[in-house]
């Protein structure tokens, strides 16, 4: 197989993917409210080597459709449920999935997929190449509003054309030559493309089964097919969703569990309760209160690298916050050190712009090579001030009570609450705290109404223009209500320019716009902290933070 020519792109976070096999729980907040979701050790499988999981997850998606999402909280189910043409391994270099092959032209610009003839769905129908032309054109038709349609109409040749209705499928650069053959056509060559052909945006999805409720498809257990290794069993939204093996995967001899429940649980201590009780195998997020206890306690907890900035959203159009040194003063007043050191606690590194470190290009970090536009981790007191005087609020006499948003995670709320203590304190500027389960807090920050609001970022391919993308005029997940033309114009010349130099010297302009004009608050570059039962063997969790049980077993339970 060739690869697409490109600049060199390594990530050096220990591995990019971690194989491994350990276990345990974490717990945060109290409450009781979510005791009764969480599964009786009845539950959990007895024998001692079932191959039966239980793994709590802390919030649920709106969408679990993979050609219109973009949480985060959908990657375990779509990881697990739905298979791409290629997988990546731990060195990020593309493995067979749907394709069993594939070739790459010289010039980097026509991919052509060799479909395997075994792919099926989990309905037993056939899978073959029209599928994916299906699934595509789906996500680029702007009718379908994809979250993540710019994930893929930028790199296919007619691709923005096609989106904005400009061109029909048949001048679209992806062609099926026959049913086991596809064809793609780039705009320009793209290096981290084999990447972006693994993500969720490019996983098929059943025509048949999308046209019988093209809304809620992906909520209803008997219309769910998919084409991974499991498939879905029962959605109980706001409790639990259940995998089990799927039978006609082309890879089914190699997978051993035969079920995964994955259960819903909002509050950390609960989970963590559960956990340290054996009632379930595995969690995907513990409190930061218990984070030095079972760090020096418990093998069952586990931190893994991870490609992710945590970042506070400004609504650029509310006064006094389209004021550059009102913005300015807020991110010079933060301690991050103090906060990756006391109130997360798991390892994070404080953030100074929007892209993490560890992804050399070219040879070298471009992190490093970024630097850190003015912050620090204990940050500028004095500066801060300073600015915020020159804005017309010294001492912050006459700033208005803004709200300070945060959707509700232990970790989210215990971050923003210092955030309003050290902006009082830095500042003496009063803030007032709300907060909101994840899928109304989303559509609130949607739609802008917010002041400033707690999100992140976690990369979903390792190269900076996964981070860079989210912040275009045209993206949907730009919410900050701020655009610009120039930062739109360097991201282009980013992706079209086939000089390796001149296209990192553009991703540094567009990054240089939009923290010299700090029009987000970074915060920390993250972690993924978790646990893990040591008898669950096999498990994956990438840096981009997907688990994936394909290869996971039981062995031991109970030992």
């Amino acid at each position: 197989m060739n690869k697409s020519r490109g600049f060199v792109l390594f990530f050096v976070l220990l591995l990019a993917f971690l194989v491994v096999g350990c276990s345990a729980a974490d717990s945060g907040k109290e409450g009781k409210k979510d005791v009764d979701k969480v599964p009786d050790a009845k539950d959990t499988p007895g024998s001692s080597d079932s191959q039966k999981i239980v793994y709590v997850l802390n919030n649920e998606a709106d969408k679990l459709d993979p050609g219109l999402t973009a949480e985060t909280y959908a990657a375990p189910i779509l990881s697990n449920a739905f298979e791409g043409l290629v997988q990546m391994d731990e060195n990020y270099e593309p493995q067979e999935g749907v394709a069993k092959s594939w070739d790459v032209s010289k010039d980097g610009l026509v991919y052509t997929f060799n479909i395997r003839e075994d792919a099926k769905w989990s309905d037993g129908t056939p899978l073959n190449a029209n599928d994916f032309l299906y699934s595509w054109t789906r996500v680029m038709t702007a009718a379908t509003a994809s979250d993540y349609s710019f994930m893929m109409y930028p790199y296919i040749k007619n691709g923005e054309k096609f989106y904005n209705g400009e061109v029909d499928v048949d001048q679209l650069g992806v062609k099926v030559v026959n049913d086991t053959t596809l064809e793609v056509t780039l705009e320009s060559p793209v290096p981290y493309m084999m990447q972006m052909f693994a993500f969720s945006s490019y996983f098929p999805v059943q025509k048949s089964a999308v046209d019988k409720d093209p809304d809620a498809w992906h909520r209803n257990p008997e219309t769910f097919i998919s084409n991974g290794p499991f498939k879905v069993k029962e959605l109980k939204f706001g409790e639990s969703y259940t995998l089990v093996k799927n039978e006609n995967y082309w890879g089914k001899d190699d997978v051993k569990l035969e079920e995964i429940k994955f259960s819903i649980v909002p509050e950390l201590a609960t989970g963590l309760t559960a956990m340290e009780s054996n009632n379930v195998d595995g969690i995907n997020g513990v409190p930061t209160a218990e984070i030095a206890r079972l760090k020096a306690n418990d093998d069952r907890f586990i931190v893994l690298p991870a490609l992710g900035t945590t970042y506070f959203l400004l609504n650029n159009k509310v006064k006094p916050l389209d004021d550059e040194k009102v913005r300015k003063a807020l991110a010079l007043a933060i301690n991050r050190k103090e906060i990756v050191e006391n109130v997360t606690q798991g390892g994070q590194e404080p953030a100074f712009a929007l892209i993490p470190g560890g992804m050399i290009l070219e040879g070298q970090d471009f992190r490093e090579a970024g630097g850190t536009y003015g912050l620090t981790e204990t940050g500028d007191i004095e500066e801060a001030k300073k600015l915020l005087a020159e804005a017309g609020y010294p001492d912050g006499q006459g700033f208005p009570k803004l709200t300070l948003k945060y959707y509700s995670n232990d970790t989210a709320k215990k971050v923003t609450e210092a955030l309003q203590q050290m902006w009082k304190k830095n500042l003496n500027i009063d803030l007032e705290l709300k907060s909101a389960e994840w899928k109304v807090y989303r559509k609130e920050v949607e739609v802008h109404d917010y002041d400033i609001g707690n999100m992140g970022w976690g990369g979903d391919y390792a190269h900076p223009m996964t981070f860079f993308d989210v912040f275009a005029s045209n993206s949907p997940n730009n919410m900050t209500n701020w655009t610009s033309e120039e930062y739109d114009k360097h991201l282009e010349l980013a992706k079209r320019e086939l000089d390796p130099s001149k296209s990192i010297e553009a991703m540094h302009n567009a990054e240089d716009i939009l923290m010299n004009e700090m029009r987000i608050l970074p915060i920390y570059h993250s972690t993924n902290v978790m646990m893990m039962a040591e008898h669950v063997k096999g498990w994956k969790r990438s840096i981009l933070g997907n688990i994936y049980f394909r290869d996971a077993y039981v062995e031991g339970r109970g030992e």
